[in-house]
């Protein structure tokens, strides 16, 4: 049964009253552009059963502040796990520094939305603890059942849920509770001494009954075992430059790492960019669209607001090729003379905001993956992505595949091992011959990275062939 909570508001149950944070705020912020209050309080739980017992059980809960005040190019920040009329004072009153002998004009408040893209769930409520722990005791039996090669299963729920509030210089406050859970599965399996394993993972903003009914961790079961019998037959990957077919779905990380930073608005405001100075130019091959959209209801990198208050929306970054559009939190969208698209994010009430990348995907074409490897003579077929590297300035990126195929004379043949995809964003772009009518997202378990902040994102592709990129492997 899915449990929809609605508790108080944060500081109606604080050792502070709205009247009084108000007029602490709107003291720090006198004379200064922008600032806010940012409240936060969150609940966190991790089942984790490997091979055969529960492993770990982790719970965790967080309740602080961060107050914030912007003036020109300098931001002031301070935070407290205790939500008091003296922490809120002591914070006040670092933060002001950054407006000293300055004089702004205070911005104008986000946009106000009604819109919710997900139920006001409480993932920790249910199922009950001990339910969860048989879910995954499930799970670990039926994996081991459906392949006699199975030898090792690790299973692990994990749930969140976290209640942000917003509190403006002019009274305006805005709330959203974001539920967020993830079930990741991963097999090992055993032929003639060798061993190979695999993952499957999904999850979204809802309730575990979502992601927990018997047809979803069964499918994640069988391709996490389908991954690693796989492996077991590959054979090491020649390296060279040859033509890449990307599959649709998770290999999006590609996209979102190898070029998705650089369209963030702070980058720019710094010069820092790969991006720099094209926007109204041609960056990609015709027909690649990219979007970065915070506003698809339940996906993983979706919220109803930003971690501003302001409402997310579908931001085009790339429109048939063309550089259109950026990022933006209200910070760069005031320097850069833009409007704030909902990517202002934070890791939590201990974090300034910054732009951050929500649901990034680039959009259907009309090819079919068939004509793709019918198309190419010799190259590489990367089903799935794992970890890679990636250099924000200049889009440089190192990729590892997790799962991928030779493609000789127009078919697919032997899995390999040890593949690498190098190059950089800005060229790969342009390398793009044929894009896919098949777009997917991702299955939900995207985290992404930036200056010591992670938050959960997503990502999404069709069916993409490349021209010419190197491929890093390990045949001699």
């Amino acid at each position: 049964m899915t449990v929809l909570v609605s508790p108080p508001a944060i500081l109606d149950s604080a050792e502070v009253g709205s009247d009084e944070a108000l007029s602490i705020l709107q003291g720090a912020l006198a004379g200064a552009d922008d600032g806010e209050l940012f409240l936060e309080r969150s609940e966190s739980e991790s089942l984790v059963f490997d091979d055969g017992r529960l492993k770990s059980a982790a719970y965790d809960a967080t309740e602080g502040f961060g107050l914030r005040v912007v003036a020109g190019e300098t931001a002031g920040y301070a935070h407290a796990n205790e939500i008091s009329g003296p922490a809120l004072r002591r914070a006040a009153d670092s933060a002001a520094l950054a407006r000293a002998g300055y004089a702004g004009v205070s911005a104008e408040s986000p946009v106000a939305t009604n819109r919710k893209l997900y139920d006001e769930v409480d993932p920790l409520a249910s199922p009950a603890f001990s339910d969860k722990i048989a879910l995954l005791a499930e799970i670990d039996a039926w994996a081991r059942a459906r392949d006699p090669r199975v030898v090792q299963v690790s299973a692990s729920l994990v749930g969140e849920h976290r209640q942000i509030e917003i509190l403006r210089g002019d009274g305006r406050q805005m709330r959203d509770m974001r539920p967020l859970v993830r079930l990741n599965v991963s097999v090992t399996v055993e032929k003639d001494g060798k061993r190979e394993s695999a993952s499957s993972g999904a999850g979204g903003r809802a309730g575990f009954e979502t992601w927990i009914a018997p047809a979803r961790w069964q499918a994640q079961i069988d391709e996490a075992l389908r991954q690693a019998l796989v492996n077991l037959e590959a054979v090491d990957c020649p390296a060279g430059e040859m033509d890449v077919v990307l599959g649709a779905g998770w290999p999006g990380v590609l996209l979102h790492e190898a070029i998705g930073h650089g369209f963030e608005g702070d980058f720019h405001r710094k010069g820092s960019s790969a991006f720099n100075d094209k926007m109204g130019k041609r960056v990609a091959a015709p027909g690649v669209t990219v979007v970065d959209d915070g506003s698809i209801a339940g996906r993983r990198g979706s919220l109803t607001i930003d971690d501003e208050g302001t409402p997310t929306s579908r931001t085009v970054l790339i429109e048939d090729g063309i550089m259109v559009g950026l990022m933006h939190d209200r910070l760069s969208a005031r320097q850069l003379g833009a409007r704030a698209t909902g990517n202002g994010r934070r890791q939590s009430f201990a974090h300034m905001p910054m732009p951050r990348m929500t649901n990034t995907f680039m959009e259907a074409g009309k090819d079919r993956k068939a004509d793709m490897i019918a198309s190419t003579k010799r190259g590489l077929y990367a089903a799935n992505f794992g970890g890679g590297q990636v250099d924000i300035t200049n889009g440089k990126f190192v990729f590892q595949c997790t799962e991928a195929y030779l493609i000789e004379d127009g078919k697919i043949t032997a899995p390999v091992r040890g593949a690498t995809l190098i190059g950089d964003g800005a060229t790969a772009l342009t390398r793009i011959e044929m894009i896919g009518d098949d777009f997917e997202f991702d299955p939900g378990v995207g985290v992404c990275g930036k200056a010591g902040q992670g938050v959960p994102v997503g990502i999404g592709q069709p069916s993409l062939k490349m021209g010419g990129l190197t491929v890093g492997g390990t045949a001699v």
